[in-house]
This record gives structure tokens, sequence and C-alpha cells, in this order.
């Protein structure tokens, strides 16, 4: 191993840390330029009992916070555990939020936030495997009106040869979403967006982001050389990477890591087998849509199970289908 998997967390906070690297990925991700980038404190204790909640990265930029977390393994709650993380974001503000005076008689509640200094919150996750058997390189949810939604699923208006109605229906979504008194359109401001590493490595146009995901790629090969990266070595900011996560700069504290995140990913990937296995070898059919169905409850993208089931795709789907999951 030459270098240390930059997909796993702790070579990716340590990679993260320098604003100049940071600020780097975020211009070619997100297409912007950034005058200024401020990073934020990570790690916050939310409740009574103590639960932490820890970011990858966390900064601000401009008018908007933003954080990126890497995603290593298959998880069934991820959606909802960026959801809540994006969430979390937001409230985290409260704590530089400046105060305004009110005009009331009650000294106690004279103060109050002056949450127009509210920003928007930009969550970006990085899958390493799982594509959400979606062929984007990335997908982007933000909130806007139900009338949007609305608009694109009324198949009686599709199904209307009058042009004119259908665009006229148009104008009134697009004069929605630009509505922006009270700030309306902060809601659609703030994004959650997943970006597929496994689709982004394969896709054969080449993006500002691509070298990014395309280094984190040949990191995850433990038998990666220096060869590998010869062309990385080439650019100053790739450079600097390599020079963090050189093996000959990891500490033993390093190495038992990334030993450990080694052993727990094997360790799932025998679990699902043994449990494949044994439905194979009882000769129940049950077994093998058991398998099935506890892979795809994990998170495991179809694709995958195929590959550790030897079942078809078309076997995989027709025993999701049997049981509602698709």
């Amino acid at each position: 191993m030459y270098l240390a998997p930059l997909n796993y967390d702790r070579f990716f906070r340590r990679v993260f840390s320098h604003v100049h690297i940071a600020k780097a990925f975020l211009q070619d991700f997100l297409g912007v330029e950034i005058e200024e980038i401020e990073l934020l404190e990570n790690k916050h204790f939310l409740t009574n009992d103590s639960s932490k909640v820890e970011f990858d990265f966390r900064c601000k930029i401009g008018g908007a916070d933003i954080i990126i977390d890497m995603q290593q393994w298959y998880k069934p709650d991820v959606v909802r555990r960026f959801y809540l993380y994006h969430c979390v974001s937001t409230a985290l503000q409260l704590e530089r939020l400046p105060e305004k005076k009110l005009l009331v008689e009650n000294e106690a509640r004279a103060k109050d936030k002056n949450y127009k200094f509210v920003n928007p919150v930009l969550t970006l996750i990085w899958m390493v495997q799982d594509t959400f058997d979606l062929p984007d390189n990335f997908i982007t949810f933000g909130m806007t009106p139900q009338q949007v939604q609305d608009f694109l699923r009324d198949n009686s208006l599709w199904e209307n040869t009058n042009i004119q109605e259908i665009m006229s229906k148009r104008d009134e979504v697009l004069a929605l979403l630009q509505h922006k008194n009270k700030g309306l359109d902060f809601l659609a401001q703030n994004q959650l967006t997943f970006m597929f590493q496994a689709n982004i490595v394969k896709d054969a146009k080449f993006s500002n982001y691509h070298n990014w995901f395309v280094f984190a790629e040949k990191t995850r090969n433990k038998g990666n050389k220096k060869a590998d990266f010869k062309d990385f070595e080439r650019n100053t900011l790739f450079k600097d990477i390599i020079f963090l996560i050189n093996k000959q700069k990891l500490t033993k504290e390093d190495l038992n890591y990334i030993e450990s995140e080694d052993e727990h990913i094997a360790l799932v990937k025998r679990a699902l087998q043994d449990e494949f296995d044994n439905g194979f070898d009882s000769g129940f059919e049950k077994g093998k849509e058991q398998v099935v169905l506890l892979s795809y409850e994990e998170g495991l993208p179809i694709p995958f199970i195929t590959k550790i089931t030897q079942l078809t795709e078309n076997e995989v789907t027709t025993i999701l289908k049997k049981y509602n999951k698709l």
C-alpha cells in the first residue's frame, strides 16, 4: 500500500481539514468560485443523554453552510440519517445568530435571535459503493412547493393535447418557485446531494470533479502503488493530498484503524455470504429469498445482490416484487 484509503473517515477528515483542499473540491463539484471558507466545529452533543453527531467535514462559504460526509458501506438508514444531519446543521446556527432588540415592555422578552441570518445548508454525501440503483453521477433534493410535484404527476394534464394549457400551468408553477416574499425562496436553497463514486469513475464524460473520485477509488485498492498516482503527482493539490495519506506518514494507530475497517467490511460481506450459503445448503427456496430480502433491506443495490447470490437480476427483482419491495 502506497496511500491510505481516502474514503475511510479518518483520512478523509485529515485531508479535508486543510482549507485549500476542501475549497478546491467544493469549487470543482459545485462549479462556483469560493472567495472565503470558514471551517466549523464537527462534533456536537445535542441531547440530555449526550447523543453525539459528528460530521466528517463542515464549513461555511459565502451565504451557505456546507456538510460533506463519507458513506463507505451500505446502510439502510442512510437517507434519513443524513437528512437529520442536514437539519442539525441548520439548528446549530443558533450558536452564532446575532440578537435583535424587540420593542416590548417586558425586559425578559426584549431580545430574540435574528433569524434572517440563518444560512441555507448544502449537504453533500459521498457514497463510495452504493448508487441507490441509479445511473447518475449524483442526485440533488431540495424543498419545493407541493404544486411542483402535483404538476409533474398530473397525468390528465400531460395527456392533454392543448400545449397552451400545459404551458400556462407551467408558468404558474415557475412563478411560485420564484416567489420571494418573506424569503420563501430560502427553502429551495437547502439541498441534499448524494454523490456516487462508483458511477463517476466510470463516466466517460470528464468533469471538474471527476479526478477527485478517481483518486479516491485508486486508494481503495490496498495494493496501490506509487505508479498508480503518477498523473496526480503532477498536480500541486493532489501532491499535497498524497503527502498527507502516504503510508510513510502513517502512525501505528492509523495502520490499526485501516485494519479494523477492513475487518468490519469483510465481516459484513461474510455474514451476507453465510446467510446465502445456508439458504442454498438447506435446499429451500425460502433461504434464497431471505438472503435477497435481507440484503435489500440493508441497502445493498441490486447489482451487488446478484454478485453475492449468483442469481440473475431478473430472479432478484422477481423475489423483491413478490414481497412488495419494488
